[in-house]
């Protein structure tokens, strides 16, 4: 089983090729049928908008949400294709975390300018292993900070990344 880390990354290397081959303005089925085929073709077990059922006080949802992209039962991989991303895009990946108890997230937009600009990185009670290849900018080695605007549970909405003017 690979290491999350390793899989988020090559994610969003593969975001950041198809961003940089196709560029924005398409639906997000397109981008996210082409992420979908380039990551079955690198071995991992993707399901595409896969219904996920949950538990909330007592109460089952059988159709509650509907993940775009759940890479190996590890990952989930949220593909947007707007003008700019809202704090409510990043609060909704999270939500998906907590609900479904995995620890990592990918919001990725490709309506951006640049993928580098769509691009967040959303934890939930994260450790990373200590070989994780992304150590950059991240404060605290023992939580995950994460080196893309990650939420931690129990944050402020203060906490999201303020959107460019």
């Amino acid at each position: 089983m690979q290491d999350i880390d390793l899989i988020t990354g090559e994610v969003v290397d593969l975001a950041v090729k198809l961003h940089t081959r196709i560029g924005p303005g398409l639906l997000e089925s397109v981008y996210e049928t082409l992420l979908y085929k380039q990551l079955c073709e690198r071995g991992y077990i993707v399901e595409r908008q896969k219904l996920v059922a949950f538990e909330f006080d007592g109460i089952i949802f059988r159709d509650g949400l509907r993940v775009d992209l759940l890479i190996d039962e590890r990952v989930i991989v949220e593909v947007k294709s707007v003008e700019k991303l809202t704090p409510l895009h990043s609060k909704q990946v999270l939500t998906y975390l907590r609900l479904l108890e995995l620890p990592v997230g990918l919001l990725l937009n490709f309506g951006a300018g640049y993928m580098r600009e769509g691009l967040r990185r959303i934890v939930n009670r994260y450790q990373p292993s200590p070989s994780s290849p992304l150590r950059i900018n991240q404060r605290n080695t023992t939580t995950d900070q994460s080196s893309v605007n990650a939420i931690s549970p129990g944050e402020p909405d203060s906490a999201l990344p303020a959107s460019p003017a």
